[in-house]
């Protein structure tokens, strides 16, 4: 080796071990935020018409329980309210026009008998003042009389009737049961469309947890969906690190693969910690202990990770 040479690799050295050591990262791994789709009714499943690895639209049709016990509800509240709501419309009119026909046919009847008992009053009295009929025979004529005139008091006032509605309380009752049976078919309707789940919105379909003609559970996962961008990172930062960073603090993610470092910023800092061996809480092992930080990078960088994929995690300069 020259001399010349010999001095390049000495001032190499000396400007290696004068160069500040590289900064330490944390280990860490993705996590994906899954929404996890559920029925809040048990069943059998019917349908599932998407597949693990799926990219689903929002709105798009994920599964379906069988739902022929829905369907026959759905049916008979429809009957229900149809008959309550007859029977309310029912109680805001009055009798038929062919009831009200024969009541007028009966008042005309009992009017032409009571002028019949008048003229026979008449006559009786006539002839009880030329002395041809007994005082009974005009009692009988007069109450004649007034029997006829009841009779037809009684038709009119029916007649006054058969065109009026039900009572108020009836009425209000008749139709507090036609609401009834609206609210019964309202609800007969949400438990038919809780049968059949879509997607809330625009995802990956992660997995799926049961396959058609199994029995799937009330509120039972039966897939899980994952947003687009809804990828996290979780690293575990030393006890004696943690005062360094902060909520809202940029960092830097690699991971194997992913390119050019991802920029997050800190959304979360656990705040107990945790540790995989028992230790004491004791100034020589209390370097055992680490808690959990969160970082969230910018939904175009979170597509670039995947749930479960180690990563490391340093500070971003400046």
């Amino acid at each position: 080796m020259t001399r010349r040479s010999a001095l390049l690799l000495a001032c190499t050295l000396l400007l290696a071990a004068c160069a500040p050591p590289p900064e330490a990262g944390w280990a860490g791994y993705a996590e994906g935020e899954y929404v996890r789709v559920a029925a809040p009714l048990a069943g059998t499943l019917a349908a599932l018409p998407v597949l693990a690895g799926q990219t689903v639209a929002a709105g798009a049709a994920l599964f379906a329980l069988e739902s022929e016990a829905e369907l026959a509800a759905r049916a008979e509240a429809l009957a229900r309210l149809a008959s309550s709501q007859a029977q309310a419309r029912n109680t805001d009119s009055g009798r038929r026009a062919d009831e009200v026909a024969v009541t007028r046919a009966q008042l005309a009847q009992a009017r032409a008998q009571a002028a019949l008992a008048r003229s026979e009053l008449a006559r009786q009295q006539q002839l009880q003042q030329q002395g041809f009929v007994s005082p009974a025979r005009l009692d009988d004529a007069q109450a004649a009389v007034a029997q006829a005139a009841a009779r037809v008091a009684e038709l009119e006032a029916a007649l006054r009737v058969a065109d009026l509605p039900a009572r108020p309380a009836e009425r209000a009752a008749a139709y507090a049961a036609a609401d009834a049976a609206s609210q019964a078919l309202a609800q007969s309707q949400w438990r038919l469309a809780q049968k059949a789940q879509r997607a809330p919105v625009a995802a990956l379909v992660s997995d799926t947890y049961f396959r058609v003609g199994e029995w799937v559970p009330a509120g039972a996962p039966v897939l899980a969906l994952l947003p687009a961008g809804a990828v996290k990172v979780r690293f575990f930062v030393s006890e004696a690190e943690l005062g360094g960073l902060a909520p809202g603090q940029a960092v830097l993610v690699r991971c194997d693969g992913c390119g050019a470092p991802l920029a997050a910023r800190i959304s979360r800092i656990a705040s107990q910690a945790e540790y995989t061996p028992p230790v004491i809480y004791s100034n020589a092992q209390r370097s055992r202990l680490v808690f959990m930080v969160e970082a969230r990078p910018e939904p175009a960088d979170a597509a670039r990770l995947r749930p479960g994929q180690p990563v490391d995690v340093r500070r971003a300069p400046g």
